[in-house]
């Protein structure tokens, strides 16, 4: 069983020697709530780090390795959660699997995989294996550096004996599967229940000592330098501005969506909260951006992708409908006084609830180990390293990205005037919403290009899409209330509050429709598409 540890840590070179900086830490006994400081001894940690031949894990900040020695002997995954902020997820070495998970490198099966200059490793356990799949596509996993590590750790401590944070003082060996050895030193600060404020302290502490921060984010990335610069390791983008090409605008955005959805796949297997949501919106605004600006990124030429995209988000859809039905009515009827409230609903919309999420969450972890999902990240690395540019894109991008901003406001601006007159009113209003959506996106996208236009129109159509997604959620929440009505009156239980809710979600939804030509009518909205 795994076990998840969110990792808050900065690293630093200690230029004037370990033994200052441990010292400069000591002396903090007595400020910033420490209480103490308390010495352990040394450890003898000895790590062996898996990677595809490409390094496409360290490449997305990603860490996997096998580790004896100290407190949390086992396998971990480390991914990215933030600024100085990673979550590492721990099996133990009981977890190794007989046989190798997909992806371990072949010809491991039945015995220990060999590791760099040593015997020490293990077939990655497959849960694991499978957090990392969007990044290793299928290709093999194998050992590709052994880091032994020395380390002597001071604890800080507050009045209860309580731990604040982790000094740890590292004489670092790393041997790589294809490189000399390399050795150095480096401090480790990590706060364990200390706030961000303690994290701050101790590095101005480390700082005056001399320690300077890290020139590698992890230990792995800094045994692999040389492979990591012969590969042509990506480097920061140029600042976007109006005078920016056009489609350097566009892509930055792209790639910036692209980045969002392997950064959430693996906590969309973990289960771990929104992150289906995060997934899908990152996949959505990826998909507006290439169809909203398609005479800068050749339309027919991504049209392909769009449709890959749009299948993506369409099988995260129910397991985030889902969450966002169970939410809604849990609120809904926590607003009802309990006077009115009759029979068991909560434990009704709660048991209705977990099956569909169940059978959402089933599907749409189906979804990302299918073949069609595992293509998906290579053609978009196929479209971002070989964009199908057209000649606009090499324009400035306040002269070029303005027009199709504006376009998609004015569609926006028909979608919502087309709802008075509308047969099915509903749905038009849902339609509505979608193109909310698509106009919010395009002039994000934009937003280095044309500033402060293009911020508002953002926030504008973010602000109606919020609307008129609470609407469609109303509709949903009625069709829902139907039927666990339904439920419970053949279970002999009392439906009268499911009337109630079921009148409640209706009036919400007049209410809205209702506002939506004064909403309209706002001095601001009248700027969106001129």
């Amino acid at each position: 069983m795994a076990t998840v540890v969110r990792e808050i840590e900065r690293k630093y070179d200690p230029a004037a020697g370990t033994t200052a900086a441990l010292d400069a830490v000591q002396a903090m006994t007595g400020t910033a709530g420490i209480a103490a400081v308390s010495r352990q001894g040394e450890q003898l940690l000895d790590a062996v780090c898996y990677d595809t031949a490409d390094l496409g894990l360290i490449g997305a900040g990603i860490t996997l390795r096998r580790r004896t020695g100290g407190a949390d002997a086992g396998w971990h995954l480390k991914l990215p959660a933030g600024a100085d902020t990673r979550d590492e997820i721990r099996l133990p070495l009981a977890a190794e699997a007989d046989k190798p998970a997909a992806g371990t490198a072949p010809g491991t099966a039945g015995r220990r995989a060999a590791t760099p200059r040593a015997g020490v490793g293990g077939a990655v356990p497959e849960e694991l294996a499978a957090l990392v799949r969007a990044h290793t596509r299928g290709t093999a996993l194998a050992p590709v550096v052994r880091i032994r590590t020395s380390r002597r750790v001071l604890r800080l401590l507050d009045g209860s004996g309580q731990t604040l944070a982790e000094v740890a003082a590292d004489h670092v060996s790393a041997e790589p599967a294809d490189r000399s050895a390399v050795s150095w030193d480096e401090i480790e600060a990590e706060l364990v229940t200390g706030g961000p404020a303690l994290l701050e302290t101790i590095d101005t502490r480390l700082r005056q000592a001399g320690a300077r921060p890290a020139t590698a984010a992890t230990k792995l990335q800094r045994a692999l330098a040389g492979r990591l610069s012969a590969a042509g390791a990506a480097r920061e983008p140029p600042p976007l501005t109006r005078g920016s090409p056009a489609g350097q605008v566009v892509l930055g955005y792209v790639r910036g969506q692209v980045a969002a959805i392997w950064r959430y796949d693996p906590q969309v297997r973990r289960d771990a909260p929104d992150a289906v949501h995060q997934m899908r919106v990152a996949t959505r605004r990826a998909r507006s951006a290439l169809q909203a600006f398609g005479t800068i990124i050749d339309r027919d030429a991504t049209r392909p992708l769009c449709a890959e995209l749009k299948w993506l988000a369409t099988a995260l859809g129910p397991a985030r409908d889902g969450e966002v039905m169970l939410d809604r009515l849990t609120a809904e009827l926590a607003a009802i006084p309990p006077a009115l409230v009759s029979g068991p609903m909560q434990a009704r919309i709660t048991g209705h609830s977990a099956a569909e999420l169940a059978q959402a969450g089933t599907a749409a972890l189906a979804a990302l180990d299918e073949q069609r999902y595992l293509r998906l990240p290579d053609d978009l690395d196929a479209l971002l390293a070989d964009p199908p540019l057209t000649p606009r894109a090499a324009r400035k991008a306040d002269k070029v990205l303005a027009k199709p901003v504006r376009r998609a406001a004015r569609r926006l601006q028909r979608a919502r005037a087309a709802v008075p007159g509308a047969g099915d009113r509903d749905a038009a209003i849902h339609e509505a919403r979608k193109t909310a959506k698509r106009a919010r996106y395009a002039a994000e996208a934009a937003t280095p290009a044309l500033g402060r236009t293009a911020g508002r129109q953002a926030a504008r159509a973010k602000d109606l899409q919020q609307l008129l997604g609470d609407h469609h959620d109303s509709v949903v929440a009625r069709t829902v209330l139907l039927d666990l009505a339904g439920q419970a009156r053949a279970a002999g239980e009392d439906t009268f509050t499911y009337g109630l809710m079921h009148q409640r979600q209706a009036c919400q939804a007049a209410t809205i429709e209702q506002a939506l030509p004064r909403y309209t009518a706002t001095r601001r909205d009248r700027t969106m598409g001129q």
